[in-house]
């Protein structure tokens, strides 16, 4: 088969999925849109140190330096806009562009894009980068969904910061911010947590805990994950607590603390959300029981030291009177096969289907109630 041959399979199956080659449209034929100028979804609050990063700048002094850089990476945010165009164009630059040797470069420097069609939100397609290449364009065609309005989302990287996105459309197309409530914007659910939370390792933004329960939901998540680096730090706390009508808090920080720290700031960090919000439910995650633990007795141990300490924590706030408290154990967040970690402690999309299924329903039994 000669090369033209190949070129054509390969251009026709890129095709038919919806996603082209970078630099397939022509730029200079298109309108270019600011997606800053567009709805964003996931912030605490608006004025953060970059338009994609989740921490404000008045923490920039405030916050331990791994938080302030973490908080840099756009986790759990996206870009909603409505537009009548059959094609579009995304070009975007990262902040940092480190590469992870366990999460997937599209999930953490890429962008994923989803579409509302036939009643929910779809998968449209997902970017592709270049390594050491600092501006990164792809490509979408979707003419078969036909003239008109059409509401999109785009999920943001998740272990990198977005410095810049645009949004191109051909010429005589318009887009504009979306007025489409879906995901709901109001009560949204705030989550702290680690590495995991932050996303760590689905295949594609779309995928990571957070953006899941999202769609499933259909309410906005908050994700203030932060690899490696979730100690209870209580400006964190404030930061959440500030938000004026959130509609439910999970703290899921147990895989970066010890049994010690649990005991010493756990309640301290639910005491500063409890003082600001009274009625707000909270929710207690567990650590979960990664595969390598059933080998390895020094971590199980550790585990269940940690997971104690929890319940011991919520089991004297109970006794105390605290209401409107929850408890989710960690055995099931993830397969009992073994099967749910890229590297024995970081999830894949199957570790996240297990994660969704156990806090799904403990979620949406609050949210039915908002």
């Amino acid at each position: 088969m000669d090369m033209k041959k190949i070129l054509l399979i390969v251009l026709t199956v890129l095709g038919a999925v919806g996603v082209l080659s970078a630099q397939s449209m022509n730029a200079d034929e298109l309108e270019w849109k600011d997606a800053a100028e567009l709805t964003v979804l996931g912030k605490i609050v608006p004025d953060t140190f970059e338009p994609f990063s989740r921490l404000p700048v008045s923490l920039r002094e405030r916050t331990r330096e791994p938080v302030w850089k973490l908080g840099r990476n756009s986790a759990g945010l996206c870009v909603k806009f409505t537009t009548d165009a059959k094609a579009m164009s995304l070009r975007w630059s990262n902040v940092f562009g480190y590469f992870r040797d366990n999460i997937c470069p599209v999930n953490a420097h890429g962008l994923d894009v989803y579409v509302w069609h036939e009643g929910g939100w779809r998968f449209l397609g997902a970017t592709r980068i270049k390594r050491g290449q600092k501006l990164n364009v792809t490509d979408f065609r979707f003419d078969k969904l036909g003239d008109g309005r059409k509401e999109f989302m785009v999920y943001l990287s998740t272990y990198d910061g977005i410095e810049k996105l645009e949004i191109g459309i051909p010429r005589g197309s318009w887009i504009e911010p979306s007025s489409f409530d879906s995901p709901r914007a109001r009560k949204p659910v705030i989550m702290y947590g680690t590495s995991i939370l932050q996303g760590g390792s689905a295949s594609r933004p779309g995928l990571i805990g957070s953006n899941r329960l999202e769609r499933m939901l259909d309410r906005q998540v908050i994700n203030l994950g932060f690899s490696g680096n979730a100690h209870l730090d209580l400006e964190i706390a404030e930061l959440m607590a500030s938000y004026p009508d959130p509609g439910v808090f999970v703290l899921d920080n147990l895989p970066n603390c010890g049994a010690s720290l649990i005991k010493e700031k756990q309640e301290a960090f639910f005491r500063v959300l409890r003082d600001a919000h009274p009625n707000v439910p909270v929710v207690f995650v567990e650590n979960p029981y990664y595969p390598r633990v059933k080998y390895n007795a020094g971590q199980e141990e550790a585990i269940k030291a940690k997971n104690q300490a929890l319940r011991e924590v919520f089991g004297s706030l109970k006794k105390a009177g605290e209401k409107n408290i929850y408890y989710v154990k960690g055995d099931k967040l993830l397969p009992p096969d073994g099967e749910g970690t890229v590297d024995g402690t970081h999830f894949t999309d199957q570790g996240f289907d297990s994660y969704v299924s156990v806090l799904y329903p403990v979620l949406n039994k609050i949210c039915k109630k908002l």
